[in-house]
């Protein structure tokens, strides 16, 4: 449990604020809060777990917003959620039932894979492909879409580069329409997701309501001011915020500490 006082609770509000801005700006805000919730006290499994609330909420922002620009149509986009809906409630079901140490190490390794996408950018390459192919519809992009729901039911931390990724390369959506389907196979699964940890109970409510309160308006400003120096600010900030959550969770830390004592 974490014991909330007005410096946490402004940390917490913080960190979803940053990481709703960064799933704004550049994507894989998760990269955050995670973490945070680890550090503050939270086991990994329901740091994963309550994580969920403030993708929920941002989401629910997100979708809204480009539902009111029309850059998508609902139908053709429920369709496709349904493969990631059924992978997500596996992979949540997976999720509740894993050892804490394994998450844990998992989640470290994770922050490792997740240093290379932050620096070698792939918004880029994503972007000269989806410039340069047309929107279709194949057997295989579903299944592509039940393993993306699979990883991102079990843990979502950097799931939008693997939906990304899957958008653009096996349906061909330009960068601007996968990042709108993005947020609403997110959504749509991770309600699924969401009520499997509740259920289960793995949510601590108060810490992610904290997050989405942040996150929502993080998310809200991002999308609504230009500041070009805010690709490279969050590319900092993330390369810190993953080597030092890799160092504490693979045990990197304890293990040069235990050489010393």
């Amino acid at each position: 449990m974490i014991e909330l006082n007005w410096y946490i609770t402004l940390l917490i509000i913080g960190a979803g604020f940053l990481a709703g801005f960064i799933n704004t700006l550049a994507g894989s805000g998760s990269i955050i809060t995670v973490p945070l919730l680890m550090f503050l006290g939270l086991p990994a499994t329901v740091a994963n777990a309550t994580n969920r609330i403030m993708i929920f909420f941002t989401n629910i922002v997100g979708v809204a917003s480009f539902r009111q620009q029309k850059v998508f149509k609902l139908r053709e986009n429920i369709w496709l959620s349904l493969p990631a809906i059924v992978g997500a409630i596996i992979g949540a079901k997976i999720a509740v039932d894993i050892n804490e140490l394994i998450m844990t190490r998992i989640i470290g390794a994770l922050m490792i894979f997740l240093l290379f996408t932050v620096i070698y950018k792939p918004q880029k390459w994503l972007k000269a492909i989806g410039e340069n192919t047309e929107s279709k519809f194949k057997i295989w992009q579903y299944i592509v879409m039940f393993f993306v729901g699979l990883y991102g039911g079990f843990i979502q931390i950097g799931v939008g580069v693997f939906l990304l990724s899957g958008l653009v390369l096996s349906a061909g959506f330009d960068l601007v329409k996968a990042n709108a389907v993005k947020l609403f196979i997110i959504l749509i699964y991770t309600t699924f997701a969401l009520g499997i940890f509740i259920y289960d109970g793995q949510v601590n409510f108060i810490a992610g309501l904290l997050l989405a309160a942040g996150s929502t308006i993080g998310s809200f400003i991002a999308s609504r001011i230009a500041v070009d120096w805010g690709p490279k600010f969050v590319r900092i900030i993330l390369i810190i915020v993953i080597l030092s959550a890799a160092i504490k969770f693979l045990g990197i830390y304890e293990f040069f500490k235990s050489l010393f004592v």
